[in-house]
């Protein structure tokens, strides 16, 4: 193995996130020339018809002379993204075991279903003698 390839291999400084998953990985590494960049990985576990798995894994190199823009560009999508839809996770709503704690939501879709039940009802009270 080159040097290089040694180089490209050694951490510096190292964080993981672990988030379901995915698991994201920050990693200093350095340059040839002995400055720092960030590596963030994404890896995504995946499973086979059979049980077996295997990841699938994305990697931003990000430098220094980017840091600046990177980090205000990363804030204001942030931002934006809370600002206009909260900090619920809306995905879960999807998940089988899914149980929203909201009184409201709940008086809702009883509503909601009264009114599709009372809806049918009248619906199929049409008699086939008439046509």
């Amino acid at each position: 193995m080159g040097n290089y390839e040694m180089m490209d291999k050694e951490d510096i400084y190292s964080k993981v996130l672990r988030a379901g998953r995915r698991t994201y990985f920050f990693d200093v590494r350095a340059t040839k020339a002995g400055d720092y960049y960030l590596t963030i990985t994404e890896s995504k576990k995946f499973t086979n018809d059979d049980g077996s798995f295997h990841y699938k894994k994305h990697k931003i190199y990000l430098y220094k002379e980017d840091f600046s823009e990177f980090r205000e560009i990363l804030g204001e999508m942030t931002d934006y993204i809370i600002n206009e839809k909260g900090t619920e996770v809306i995905s879960e709503r999807h998940q089988k075991d899914y149980k929203r704690e909201d009184n409201d939501f709940v008086a809702q879709e009883a509503k909601t279903q009264e009114d599709t039940d009372t809806s049918t009802d009248s619906f199929t009270d049409i008699s086939f003698d008439d046509i």
